[in-house]
């Protein structure tokens, strides 16, 4: 049941951003008065799930699910359709267009994908608010993975800034971090403030180390797994643990490596609980599992730590949605950047269908469909932006030559880049589809 919510939650999502980029084109083509031959979500090879016309356009639902696209009359697309080129050339066809109105057909789909982020991060604003754990609220530092450690950094240590930028939200530290190459972070050790330096060949590893860091709790005791070493021995929920063995520990990162010294023995752990208003500490003996666990979660963050949360009214949600995308876009631009950047092994990260399937949730939230949702219409529209010919970029290219230049590329030229352009596609796809089949069934 979980696998088929994220293949509905996929399907609706990648059908959204298909239909209104494929509508961007469509729109303005009948603006300037151009001929739209056929508009389908998905490619329909021999035969359609689902078709119907009216007026001069067919509309339908083609079976192979990887895209969609607008058969626009007098262009040179991946149908590869030159017949109709060997046609006398007729006003309502593409090629008979300025070329500043055949540039905005062509860039159409992406300012459609740019205009629904934008609508979805004001609905987000507007609905949810936003809600995080400021940097400054953080009141127990961080814990860090072994590669934080290497690079200097140690448990508890508080990010102040990333390379002398304060990063607001704490979950945003990371990558900010990776995004803007950051060569080094200011921390807060103690009563110290100290200058971590973060070496050019530490970004290849810090993109790919997912638990670089996350937020130090105290070890105080949430849920009990039911039979597990903890609820038999008596832990309630609200228990704060301060010692094992007789060795004061306060936080949960610590007591896990503690125990995973313990597996299958019996510790005595130093238990501070509060009742009637009066705070008592005394020992409980506890049953370690093989796997070094005492079956017991940590509270609930939202009792530890302070949440902010901003409230926007509609009419100031507008400019918070347009920030954000503004936001979202110059990140995915340096995401880019980091691929095509081999020092960096980032191409390592990309991602096909199973990637981005995999990134919904288990369980149907409407918050989390909606942000994965505007994320991708960004990522859609930076990508078909790109000077790769069969692109929306590619098309966008030739035409701001021919402005520049004032002469039309050759039909033998574009049929030529469409071509190239092909072979680029589909590496680039069988590259990251690849990536998924080495990730989700061999590694």
């Amino acid at each position: 049941m979980d696998i088929l919510i994220k293949i509905l939650q996929f399907i609706l999502s990648f059908s959204l951003l298909v239909i209104i980029h494929e509508f961007g084109h469509f729109l303005f083509a009948r603006i300037f008065k151009t001929r739209v031959e056929k508009f389908y979500l998905f490619f329909n090879p021999w035969f359609s799930l689902f078709k119907f016309k009216k007026g001069e356009t067919e509309y339908g639902i083609g079976w192979v699910p990887l895209g969609g696209y607008v058969k626009i009359a007098g262009m040179i697309d991946e149908s590869m359709d030159t017949e109709q080129m060997k046609q006398p050339v007729q006003p309502y066809e593409f090629r008979a267009k300025p070329a500043w109105q055949r540039l905005l057909i062509m860039v159409g789909g992406v300012l459609m994908n740019v205009v629904l982020a934008v609508c979805i991060y004001i609905g987000i604003s507007y609905a949810w608010g936003e809600t995080y754990i400021a940097s400054k609220d953080v009141t127990y530092g961080y814990v860090y993975s072994d590669l934080g450690h290497q690079l200097g950094l140690q448990n508890g240590d508080k990010i102040i800034d990333v390379a002398g930028e304060p990063v607001e939200n704490s979950l945003q530290i990371h990558q900010s971090i990776v995004f803007n190459q950051a060569p080094y972070v200011t921390v807060q050790r103690g009563t110290d403030t100290l200058r971590i330096t973060i070496p050019e060949d530490a970004i290849s590893p810090l993109i790919h180390d997912a638990n670089f860091m996350t937020w130090r709790i105290p070890f105080i005791t949430g849920a009990l797994v039911k039979n597990g070493g903890a609820a038999q021995a008596g832990l309630q929920e609200g228990d704060r643990l301060v010692a094992l063995n007789g060795q004061p520990l306060h936080y949960f990162d610590e007591y896990q490596q503690a125990l995973s010294t313990h597996k299958g023995d019996k510790v005595t752990l130093s238990v501070s609980r509060d009742s009637a208003g009066i705070t008592r500490t005394f020992p409980m003996e506890v049953q370690v599992s093989p796997e070094g666990t005492i079956g017991v979660y940590p509270v609930a963050l939202d009792q530890l730590f302070k949440i902010s949360t901003r409230q926007y009214s509609f009419w100031e949600a507008i400019p918070a949605g347009i920030k954000r995308t503004g936001t979202e876009l110059a990140n995915y631009g340096k995401q880019l950047k980091l691929i095509f950047s081999p020092k960096t092994e980032a191409y390592k990260s990309v991602g096909g269908i199973l990637a981005i399937g995999s990134i919904f949730p288990d369980q149907w939230n409407w918050l989390s469909f909606w942000q994965i949702t505007a994320l991708l219409s960004i990522m859609l529209a930076v990508l078909n932006i790109l000077p790769i010919p069969l692109l929306d970029g590619g098309h966008v290219l030739f035409l701001l030559i021919e402005v520049i230049t004032g002469r039309k590329p050759s039909e033998k030229v574009l049929i030529v880049a469409q071509n190239i352009g092909l072979v680029l596609v589909l590496a680039l796809m069988l590259y990251a589809n690849g990536n998924d089949i080495y990730r989700f069934f061999i590694k």
